[in-house]
Formats: structure tokens, C-alpha cells, sequence
């Protein structure tokens, strides 16, 4: 009975220590879900200054023993002639309609300013009778004109490159203004001295030598718009010396019929386109240059 107990005692002891030695599954394991530092940034300034310092050793153009010096930063300023070249090209498209509805009266234009006598004429009648064509070339005689003095002004820079479109209008407004009111007085006084055959006559021969004027300064606008300076510089010097012809023409063409009728000398005529015309636009001319120095 004794062999039998210790027997059975042994086998219990080498059963217990073959389960002591495992392991327990009721023990928490290890938690992994724990927040780990994170490694430092590495420290990349030294490696960048001793890279520069290199750089700056092998490279003898730099200058960094001067001090470091800034520059403004200016904005650009495009400036984009499509809107001025589309204008240009109105006023010929404008001049190509008017020649092509009105080509009788284009004619007879031309016929009548190569003509020498227009007393009486056939074809001076036409023009005379001829309403809505005359103020239509005298409009389009404004808006070139204008459009010749801001090219004038800007090419001997008395205006800025800026607010171009506000400058081609106060141009052909001012121009218009000015015949207008030379229209008005002429016809005041003929009204008032009672002679309006001979004011409505020189009436007639002032704007048949604007109309010729408008439709010639239309090449000369193509050129000095977009020609090279040189091109531009003899263009301007030939293009006022033709306006200067046409007014001198005017004044004779003027005195020419007008002497049979008023008896005067040409040094009082010349007096009088001296008083009337001229002064009136070296005056308002004055006044611009005054006007435009303050504002611009």
C-alpha cells in the first residue's frame, strides 16, 4: 500500500510542475497602443551655413562682406496699344464709309478745292445744298484733327502715356468746341453788319479746307502712330508744314473773293485772321498747357 501511495504522489508532483510551467493566459500582455516620442527634427541649420560658407568661398563674385541691400519692388505697368490701333482703324473705316454713301460729294469736294473761281460754281451749289454730308465730314474732320493734336502732344511729351482714351476726347471736343463757336460768331456777325453773303462765303471756304484737312491727316496718323521714330520725326515736320499750306491757302482763297466785296487791304485781312483766329488758339492753347501742368 506504501510503493502504491508514494507512486501515486509522485506522478501529482511531476504533473504539477509540468503546468506550473506554462504560462498564463489571464496575465495582460504588454499594451503597444502606448504613445512613443517621437525623434527630434535633425538639426539641418549648421549643415545649410557650412554649405553657404562653402559656397560662398569657391564663388569670388559674391559680395558678402558688403552690407545687404534692398531693392523696391515696382508693379509693372502694361500698357497695350490694341485699343489706340483699333481707333486708327475706325477713322479709316469711318473715311471709307463716308467715301463709298457720299462718293458724289467726296468728288466734288476735291473738284471744288482744285478749282480755282468758285463764284457761282455748278458744284459749289451741290456742297452748299448738300447738308448732311457736309456735317458728317465735318465731324469726321474733328475727330481726326483731334486725334493728329494727341499724337503732337504726345510725341513732344507735353502729355503723359496715361488715360489715353480722356485725352483723344478732350482733343476732339476742343476742336469742335472752337469751330463751333467760330461757326456762331461768323454767322452773328454777317447777321449783325448785314453782310452775310460774304461771312457765309468765307464760311464755306474755312470748312471746305477743314474737310480737305481731315481726310489728308489720316495717312499722316497711320505713320506717326506706328512708325519708327526717324519716320515719325520727318512725318510731324512734313505733316505741319502741309497744315500750315492749307491755312495759308485758305487766307488767300478767302481774300481772293472777299475783296470785290468788303474793299479792304490784305494787311487788315491779315489783321483780322491774325485777331480772330489765330490769337483764340495760341490763347486756349495757353490755357491747356496751364490746365494739363496741374493736373497731371
Amino acid at each position: 500500500m506504501k510503493p502504491i501511495f508514494l507512486l501515486v504522489f509522485f506522478l501529482i508532483v511531476c504533473a504539477a510542475s509540468l503546468f506550473a510551467q506554462q504560462t498564463d493566459s489571464l496575465i495582460t500582455q504588454k499594451d503597444t497602443s502606448q504613445v512613443q516620442p517621437l525623434p527630434g527634427p535633425a538639426d539641418t541649420l549648421n549643415r545649410v551655413i557650412a554649405a553657404e560658407t562653402v559656397f560662398s568661398m569657391k564663388n569670388k563674385l559674391l559680395n558678402t562682406d558688403a552690407a545687404p541691400v534692398s531693392l523696391a519692388v515696382q508693379i509693372k505697368s502694361r500698357r497695350s496699344g490694341d485699343n489706340f490701333f483699333y481707333g486708327v482703324t475706325g477713322i479709316v473705316l469711318l473715311l471709307a464709309f463716308l467715301k463709298y454713301f457720299y462718293s458724289r460729294y467726296f468728288t466734288n469736294l476735291f473738284r471744288v478745292f482744285f478749282n480755282t473761281s468758285l463764284r457761282q460754281s455748278q458744284l459749289t451749289d451741290q456742297l452748299l445744298q448738300a447738308k448732311l454730308p457736309s456735317l458728317l465730314f465735318n465731324l469726321f474732320f474733328v475727330i481726326s484733327g483731334g486725334l493728329y493734336v494727341f499724337i503732337l502732344l504726345n510725341y513732344y511729351e507735353v502729355i503723359p502715356g496715361e488715360n489715353n482714351r480722356i485725352l483723344i476726347l478732350t482733343s476732339m471736343a476742343l476742336l469742335g468746341i472752337i469751330y463751333f463757336l467760330k461757326f456762331c460768331t461768323l454767322k452773328f456777325t454777317g447777321w449783325v453788319s448785314g453782310l452775310s453773303e460774304s461771312t457765309n462765303t468765307y464760311i464755306f471756304i474755312i470748312f471746305l479746307i477743314n474737310k480737305i484737312i481731315g481726310v489728308f491727316l489720316v495717312p499722316f496718323i497711320i505713320i506717326l502712330s506706328f512708325s519708327d521714330k526717324p519716320i515719325v520725326k520727318t512725318g510731324v515736320i512734313i505733316s505741319l508744314m502741309s497744315i500750315g499750306i492749307f491755312l495759308l491757302l485758305r487766307f488767300f482763297r478767302s481774300y481772293g473773293l472777299l475783296q470785290n466785296q468788303l474793299k479792304i487791304s490784305r494787311f487788315h485781312f491779315f489783321l483780322y485772321i491774325a485777331g480772330i483766329e489765330l490769337l483764340p488758339l495760341l490763347l486756349i492753347y495757353k490755357g491747356l498747357m496751364v490746365y494739363l501742368s496741374k493736373i497731371l
